[in-house]
């Protein structure tokens, strides 16, 4: 590339939600034909940067952002979406955004449609004009042969396996005029093995042809061998700018997750706690899992054997897409599993929640809207309904105990007591779920487990998306709740900070399986190992023993 002005100049990107600092002075440069690899753990920022770049709605909504945007020569501050792909940037998101009934063409020439002409329609208007199908499937022709993939213009969406769909959005974007910069996000999380190389192939067959990329991925050894500068956020600040030749993943991963003075000391302090509470190895095995595979899209786990002391908090970490979110929703039963789990020794029905919740385990899942919650009811009703349906709780007997009603005041008691612990601001008890801030809904959903009383408690990424106040409330009382009761916790988290400042021991998971487990004193360096995959011999030298 030579040393013409850069396509896309970012100069001190700033952004703050509601008092949160997420991104801070954020400042590179994308040549033509450039391909930029931006990486970070989850919450490091790259989204947020993302939807300042594209003009995504939410930005402004919430006060805009700082610095400034360099688009083309020109300086940029994109209204919405249309105004980005109108300039020429096309952005592919990790999810799809394709329409199933609608065919490879029509979808990749949406609200761009070729139209036949005709006397009618210069008398009627462009109303009554006819697709002209011909010339669409040429277009969508033209895009796919950019990429080097074979397509079917006519297949449908839905009966297409996930690695075209995935073509077909990268093709929806070609096929755009002028395009000059292509942002895609983690494009190959749902791609087999075989597809993610003809991907990567593609890519630098368009940066070939002057499109400068973007490609934001977990999977670093992509990164590597596809990008030619590898941009890397932590903490909603630039890290590092440097060219991706002759960098490895270990490196990269380090960059990631380092942390501060301030925070390894911190985690220092929390490890010398729970070392004088006692070691987790002397503790016998509460929760063992043998050969667990999980279909869970995003987070396939191929064979995860692993055992959890009793009263300790095992910590599940690794970057986005690798599968450590599917080992509790598959031990659960919220997504298809196989293989062995038993607890105390007892085996434990797989594809069965009600079962998992009767043998006294709970989960907190990462889908607090989705799944933690009932949107529409109140605070109470969310707390105590799961209690009331498996243990029969807050239900008194009427008739001589022929029958049972709900105790109304029993629950609010309950709530209340909850609302007060964990500081969930609220109007009170009857309040809706669905109208709390997201951190006090994830209070909400913590609230709910802790009325189990589980023996074994799974929490799965529970500070996602909450301010930092928030987050060191939910952690405490994750860290109290196990002193006090006595409850094992697996915490899965994408934040390997927090992790290691709760956690006992704590295990990487990569490419669905277990990289390794350490203990939580660890040296940074080798949690970055695993989370990069680490060689076979590095494995067996970071795990041995825990």
């Amino acid at each position: 590339m030579d040393s013409a002005e850069p396509i896309l100049r970012l100069k001190g990107i700033g952004k703050s939600f509601y008092g949160n600092r997420v991104l801070a002075d954020v400042s590179f440069d994308v040549g033509a034909g450039e391909i930029i690899g931006l990486v970070g753990e989850n919450g490091a920022g790259k989204s947020t940067l993302m939807k300042i770049l594209f003009g995504m709605p939410v930005i402004s909504e919430t006060g805009g952002f700082e610095g400034s945007i360099v688009f083309n020569g020109r300086e940029a501050r994109f209204r919405s979406p249309f105004d980005a792909l109108d300039a020429g940037i096309g952005m592919v998101h990790q999810e799809f955004s394709l329409i199933p009934g609608f065919t490879t063409t029509e979808n990749i020439l949406l609200n761009r449609e070729s139209l036949n002409n005709s006397v009618l329609v210069n008398i009627f208007g462009p109303r009554i004009s006819a697709l002209d199908r011909a010339t669409m499937e040429n277009r969508a022709k033209q895009a796919i042969d950019k990429l080097g993939v074979k397509l079917d213009p006519k297949m449908r969406i839905n009966e297409m396996p996930v690695g075209h769909k995935q073509f077909t959005e990268i093709a929806r974007e070609l096929c755009r005029e002028n395009v000059k910069l292509i942002v895609l996000d983690e494009p190959t999380a749902v791609l087999t093995e075989s597809e993610a190389e003809v991907l990567l192939a593609s890519l630098r067959l368009l940066a070939s042809e002057g499109i400068a990329i973007i490609f934001i991925s977990h999977r670093l050894r992509e990164v590597v061998e596809l990008c030619d500068r590898v941009v890397v956020l932590r903490d909603g600040h630039k890290i590092e700018d440097f060219p991706a030749k002759g960098s490895s993943t270990k490196q990269i991963a380090s960059l990631m997750v380092g942390r501060s003075v301030e925070a390894q000391a911190r985690i220092d302090a929390e490890a010398a706690v729970r070392a004088a509470q006692g070691e987790a190895d002397a503790r016998e095995t509460i929760l063992s899992v043998e050969n667990l595979w999980v279909d869970m899209p995003g987070e396939t786990v191929r064979n995860v054997s692993l055992a959890v002391k009793k009263g300790e908090i095992f910590g599940i970490g690794g970057l986005a897409g690798q599968g450590k979110l599917g080992i509790p929703n598959g031990i659960m039963g919220l997504a298809p599993a196989g293989g062995s789990v038993s607890l105390n020794g007892a085996p434990v029905e797989l594809n069965a929640p009600r079962a998992a919740l009767e043998r006294n385990m709970a989960f907190v899942s990462e889908d607090r809207r989705g799944v933690g919650l009932l949107l529409d009811e109140g605070i109470d009703w969310n707390i105590a309904f799961t209690a009331m349906q498996v243990q029969d709780k807050f239900l008194k007997p009427i008739l001589g105990g022929l029958f049972q009603w709900r105790s109304d005041a029993a629950m609010t008691r309950l709530a209340e007591e909850y609302i007060k612990l964990l500081e969930i601001k609220c109007t009170g008890p009857g309040q809706r779920a669905g109208n709390l801030s997201g951190g006090n809904q994830q209070k909400v959903c913590l609230a709910k487990a802790f009325a189990l009383r589980p023996e074994l408690l799974f929490v799965s990424e529970p500070t996602r998306g909450i301010d930092i106040g928030a987050k060191h409330l939910v952690l405490d009382t994750l860290k109290k709740y196990n002193r006090e009761y006595g409850t094992t916790i697996v915490m899965v988290s994408s934040e390997l900070e927090e992790l290691r400042s709760v956690c006992d021991r704590i295990a990487i998971v990569y490419e669905g399986r277990i990289e390794g487990i350490l203990p939580h004193s660890a040296p940074i360096e080798d949690f970055g190992i695993l989370m990069a995959g680490a060689d076979r011999d590095e494995t067996v030298a970071l795990a041995g023993g825990n």
